[in-house]
């Protein structure tokens, strides 16, 4: 049975504080591919009662997915925005989602971000995390970024870290590991890489800042 949301609110208000949660409630983060990392960024997000997410990727979901992205195998061939939303509803039912179904790049990402008061980049590629970032920095000064880089293979969980770039440019991973190279992504350290961004994100609603 779905909580109704005065229990639901209730809940996350004893878990947080209810200053705290009616920031998380009233902030709006974009995460910007939502493959191993977007995914599990959304989820933890969603989890923790964030207002609204806009959800950002072009790709559909495929059986190599889901070793580390939080889709079913029964979703294989949807699109990641609509197989996501879905997969977020049955987390918390009362969160908002917006869907952009598309290739983000210089062209459309002012309009697709404007909203966001917080962006999360998980892109898999590196040219496309530097194209994001550089384009939010350049143009989009007043907006927050927590990126990703390095976060494959075994190594130990505790090279996983979040760097503080500039006051809002944020980096998490270990900026090393490659995936070309080796093991490639493993689930646990694609995620552990994910958890922190989500938390970046939490820390930065709190007015909580790295040195």
């Amino acid at each position: 049975m779905i909580p109704q949301k005065v229990e639901w609110m209730q809940a996350l208000h004893e878990r947080h504080g209810i200053e705290f949660q009616k920031k998380i409630s009233s902030t709006t983060v974009a995460v910007c591919g939502l493959g191993g990392l977007g995914s599990n960024i959304a989820v933890a997000l969603a989890r923790a009662g964030i207002g609204k997410l806009i959800l950002i990727d072009f790709d559909k979901v495929d059986i190599t997915n889901l070793h580390r992205q939080q889709y079913k195998a029964n979703q294989i061939g949807m699109s990641k925005t609509e197989a996501l939303r879905d997969n977020l509803k049955e987390i918390n039912p009362y969160l908002e989602t917006v869907l952009h179904t598309i290739y983000l790049d210089e062209n459309n990402a002012k309009d697709m971000l404007l909203d966001a008061d917080i962006i999360c980049e998980a892109f898999d590629s590196a040219e496309a995390k530097a194209s994001l970032v550089n384009f939010v920095l350049s143009a989009m000064p007043e907006k927050y970024i927590v990126a990703a880089s390095g976060m494959a293979g075994l190594d130990s969980a505790n090279l996983i870290k979040t760097r503080k770039v500039s006051s809002r440019f944020y980096l998490c991973g270990d900026e090393v590991s490659d995936a070309k190279g080796g093991m490639g992504l493993v689930s646990s350290r694609v995620m552990l890489c994910a958890a922190h961004q989500a938390h970046t994100v939490l820390r930065m609603i709190a007015e909580e800042y790295e040195v």
